[in-house]
């Protein structure tokens, strides 16, 4: 076994166990499907292992009791960086959904590359997901999305416009 692959699956591991016993909203899957699926379009893209790893973990920081730190120490600071720069920064006592959300699209802005890339996997991932099964939230949702599409341009240019399509599609056929 390669050292690559050795992090992927330690990174799958991890996440499994940090988010045991939860669910998707809409879909009740366990939640690792959903990071999993983010890693699957990072590696379908040529993602490099840690990137990989780094999908993975993309909502650990944000939605368990792990840390950056956690994360940092098992799995390198690139690792770590790029979870922090996915992990949103916004609080509800931040203010308004609209405020938080703008809040965390700037903290994005200055995430580097790699991360924006695993952005738009998950921007694609649960855009599929919540157009299908929440289709009232999905309004708000995509509105969101559609913003947050214009500080990913720096992530790979084939999910940037597999994602670009998705909101695009999407508001073709809301006519909104």
């Amino acid at each position: 076994m390669n050292e690559g692959y050795n992090i992927v699956e330690k990174a799958l591991n991890f996440a499994t166990e940090a988010h045991k016993g939860q669910a998707r909203k809409y879909t009740g899957e366990p939640y690792i499907t959903h990071a999993i699926a983010v890693a699957q379009l990072v590696e379908e893209v040529g993602g490099s292992y840690m990137a990989i790893a780094a999908a993975l973990l993309h909502d650990t920081v944000e939605d368990t009791s792990v840390t950056n730190e956690d994360i940092q120490r098992n799995f390198g600071c690139y690792v770590a960086v790029w979870v922090e720069n996915l992990t949103d920064v916004s609080k509800l006592e931040d203010g308004s959904r609209a405020v938080r959300k703008e809040m965390d699209r700037q903290h994005t802005f200055i995430a580097l590359p790699p991360a924006k890339t695993i952005k738009l996997a998950d921007l694609i991932h649960n855009s599929i997901s919540i157009i299908e099964h929440a289709p009232g939230f999905a309004k708000i949702y995509m509105a969101e999305k559609r913003l947050l599409l214009e500080v990913l341009k720096e992530g790979n240019s084939t999910l940037y416009e597999k994602a670009t399509k998705i909101v695009d599609d999407y508001f073709r056929k809301a006519k909104i």
